[in-house]
């Protein structure tokens, strides 16, 4: 999004804080986004036409250490969406303290692979199946970069319900081979109990040649309960038709541990078409044996055009 507006900022540390005086800046950043979206006859949409309208705030400013700060806030038709703060220490990485977004982590590696638009399993019914993430509620983080190997870490202490923390730690790097990145991500989701957590592991690979890149993300949830695992593959590939035009195909299958349940298969197709500061975009995403049942099919279709201020 661009820049709507920047306000300058100037004020004084507080007493326990510090005396001297330091300068900042509040960029201001707007969206506005029509789309159509059709679903399979099962589904009661009601009208298909909506408008979203986003907002987002960022700021940032130096500290007498040499480090510097950043916040960032944003909120969808007026209501909170997420926000984050990072401490950027230099080399010695950037901590951060986020709610409502995954930022670092798993939850920000929970699907990597290349997309024109939505990913293939959005907005359908099985679309939190095989994704491995932790609670993105109050969730510290810190990432770094060392001898050409990025690590993200999170942290969440103990969600409502919940015994116990979720933790995670994804490692990549790209420096491997020319346009190829790889990683792999581990975590910890905590349960009812310390006994009835979740182990998360993700790895990734993407190619990218020219204007192509493709992909593949297997990802394993391993859940305390019986028959209850879920294994997904998912691999994609994208294309830059143009320096305006994109477009992306992919498939994710989820398996399911239970013997009587059948895979889900989703495969999206999405286009995008960027002109200045519209964007129109269409995507269509379909699914069989929605949670492993067979006969629940899902599908959903959306054209949107979007608008940066």
């Amino acid at each position: 999004m661009t820049n709507m507006k920047k306000l300058g900022l100037t004020a004084l540390a507080g007493s326990l804080a510090a005396t001297s005086a330091f300068a900042g800046a509040v960029d201001v950043s707007g969206t506005a986004k029509v789309t159509y979206v059709t679903q399979d006859e099962s589904e009661v949409t009601g009208n298909p036409y909506s408008m979203n309208q986003g907002l987002g705030f960022s700021g940032s400013g130096d500290l007498d250490n040499g480090m510097s700060i950043a916040y960032q806030y944003t909120m969808t038709n007026s209501a909170f969406s997420s926000s984050s703060l990072k401490l950027d220490m230099g080399d010695s990485g950037t901590l951060s303290f986020s709610n409502g977004a995954g930022t670092t982590g798993i939850s920000a590696y929970d699907d990597v692979m290349p997309t024109a638009g939505e990913e293939v399993w959005d907005d359908l019914d099985g679309q939190a199946n095989g994704i491995a993430t932790i609670s993105s509620t109050n969730t510290l983080g810190w990432a770094g970069t060392f001898s050409g190997f990025n690590i993200s870490t999170s942290y969440n202490k103990q969600a409502a319900g919940l015994s116990g923390a979720s933790k995670s730690v994804v490692v990549s790097s790209s420096d491997l081979m020319d346009g190829f990145e790889v990683g792999l991500g581990l975590g910890d989701q905590a349960g009812a109990s310390k006994h009835t957590g979740t182990d998360l592991t993700t790895v990734f690979g993407k190619y990218t040649m020219g204007a192509i890149t493709a992909g593949v993300q297997l990802t394993e949830i391993d859940k305390s309960g019986l028959n209850a695992d879920q294994d997904r593959t998912h691999v994609s590939i994208s294309m830059a038709i143009n320096e305006n035009l994109s477009a992306s195909i992919g498939q994710s299958v989820v398996d399911f541990e239970g013997g009587t349940k059948d895979d889900q298969e989703n495969t999206g197709f999405a286009v995008s078409y960027t002109m200045g500061s519209m964007t129109v975009a269409a995507f269509n995403n379909t699914e069989t044996s929605s949670g492993g049942t067979n006969g629940t099919d899902d599908s959903v279709s959306e054209i949107s055009v979007a608008f940066a201020f």
